[in-house]
């Protein structure tokens, strides 16, 4: 079944607001079946809204919709479309009580322009937000449905999660659905993964498709197949990711929406082992990467940022002599720092960086980009060299996800290369 995302507000238009919402509601329309067709915008005006609902309906059979709900009077959307779907608005006596309710909890009484969003489209099915005041409105009409929501994202996302994908999920509609897979890849770019996978991919059969999607060192893999049959698409699926896996299975370190440090991390748990870090050019980015992740404590020791030659030297154990032979940036230097760090820390596994970020800095022997990274643990300890680009933000963050990636291939049993 297609799908079409309407979002509503001058904010994104002029680009003072990213349209986070947008993502949100594409990643849970996609996660159960449904083929998103387009994303729209359009400014808080009436004709704006009307010509992009005429647009959205001409092009799926879902419609949902964000923004220009609330108790101020440029919050056109709900006057818009008891218009559009020929209804009136009438006090809704529930959303009163409701916000009432709220209210008074905090000591506060509600105002008359919280009365004013308790009129609602008679026709609307009224989705109760439990985080705002701005209730969802669901509205049919010819086998079609629009669903519109408020544009703060928290609420927003638990009326997506708690009333319009459960009411979504139960239609039955026997038509056609999207199912996917995506397999998530570090080590080579979309290029390289194109001609190992170029097999399998002129075996798909027409409903199916790979799509190849790119990031800062790592490309995803979403695998797709359309039916009627989930048993069947599901099959599909497991069978092609198979064939899949025996070409680049070294490439995989996940699936679904899971980051790379999550996953080394869910590896490290599994063995009861824990991992720390010495990092200089990446400046704390590593660490950063696994503490995002709730239940990062067990197995994530902490870390030390020795961007100074003498923190190297004081806290991760880097001898002198090193240092006046061979550079911060280099072989010996970053081996030093993860070997220092394991030992002093005392961890299992530990991770080190050091190099160039720019975009200043570099010499003709060790230009920008020069990025040294290392990592040791019972097997040893491994270094690579990196040669990155000029940009600064784009090299830290590059330089954290490749040194990631290694210690997944470590814990893998795969050789580092």
């Amino acid at each position: 079944m297609k799908a079409y995302i309407l979002t509503i507000g001058d904010e994104i238009l002029i680009g003072q607001v990213t349209d986070t919402n947008a993502t949100y509601m594409a990643s849970a329309l996609s996660d159960e079946g449904f083929d998103v067709v387009e994303h729209l915008s359009v400014a808080d005006e009436r004709k704006a809204i009307t010509d992009g609902l005429d647009r959205a309906l001409a092009a799926a059979a879902v419609v949902l919709i964000t923004g220009g709900l609330g108790p101020t009077k440029d919050d056109i959307t709900k006057k818009v479309l008891a218009d559009y779907f020929g209804s009136t608005l009438a006090f809704h006596a529930e959303t009163w009580e409701r916000l009432s309710k709220l209210y008074r909890k905090f000591g506060r009484e509600p105002q008359e322009s919280h009365r004013v969003q308790c009129m609602l489209p008679e026709t609307a099915t009224i989705l109760t937000n439990k985080f705002g005041t701005a209730p969802g409105m669901w509205f049919e009409r010819e086998g079609k449905i629009v669903v519109s929501m408020p544009g703060v994202p928290y609420e927003m996302r638990n009326l997506v999660d708690d009333e319009v994908m459960p009411r979504l999920k139960n239609l039955d509609t026997g038509t056609t659905r999207l199912r996917s897979l995506t397999i998530l890849t570090a080590g080579e770019g979309e290029s390289a993964i194109a001609v190992r996978i170029e097999a399998v991919e002129a075996a798909l059969p027409e409903h199916m498709s790979i799509a190849y999607l790119p990031n800062l060192g790592t490309v995803r893999l979403r695998l797709s197949t359309r039916g009627t049959d989930e048993e069947v698409m599901a099959r599909e699926l497991q069978y092609f990711h198979d064939k899949l896996k025996a070409l680049i299975g070294e490439l995989i370190f996940g699936y679904g929406k899971q980051d790379i440090a999550a996953s080394v991390g869910e590896r490290l748990r599994q063995r009861e082992q824990t991992v720390v870090t010495a990092e200089s050019c990446t400046g704390g980015t590593i660490a950063k990467f696994f503490t995002a992740n709730a239940g990062s404590s067990a197995y994530f020791q902490g870390g030390v940022v020795a961007y100074s030659n003498q923190l190297k030297q004081s806290l991760l154990g880097v001898p002198e002599q090193t240092l006046i032979d061979h550079g911060a940036v280099s072989e010996a230097t970053v081996v030093a720092m993860a070997t220092g760090a394991r030992a002093r820390l005392g961890a299992d596994y530990a991770i080190a960086t050091s190099g160039i970020a720019g975009p200043g800095g570099g010499t003709k022997e060790k230009p920008v980009g020069t990025i040294w990274i290392a990592i040791a643990g019972p097997e040893g300890t491994t270094a690579r060299l990196l040669r990155a680009g000029k940009d600064r933000q784009q090299n830290i963050t590059y330089t954290a996800l490749q040194a990631l990636n290694e210690l997944r291939r470590v814990l893998d049993g795969i050789p580092v290369t």
